[in-house]
């Protein structure tokens, strides 16, 4: 039997995590449906979710390995480049927020 641990986050700000034992040879699929996450996230689509294995992506196919973390990752609900943008605006003019403290001598910017 293989240890293996699956980890998703279902919602924002929490965390389901569970140790499993699966046979050897058992896919990424049969490990996270051993975890009876469907049966303690009922609301969370677990088969949208994109699996990976150690923050790797890893296709539901894929046969773990013993020690193996199985992670599944929900879509992003904004680009961060967007979230950055947004946030820089909210900070107004280069007087305020980010640049308004700057050594003396120091560059402007970053």
């Amino acid at each position: 039997m293989l240890q293996v641990t699956v980890v998703c986050s279902p919602a924002p700000r929490e965390v389901f995590e569970q140790v499993v034992s699966v046979p050897e040879g058992a896919s990424v699929r049969d490990a996270v449906m051993a975890s009876g996450l469907a049966a303690a996230c009922p609301a969370f689509d677990w088969q949208a979710a994109t699996p990976g294995i150690w923050g790797r992506a890893a296709e539901w196919t894929q046969a773990v390995a013993n020690g193996d973390r199985i992670e599944l990752c929900r879509p992003l609900q904004v680009d961060p480049k967007v979230a950055r943008r947004e946030r820089f605006k909210q900070q107004g003019a280069r007087g305020a927020g980010l640049f308004a403290r700057r050594r003396k001598g120091g560059k402007a910017g970053y």
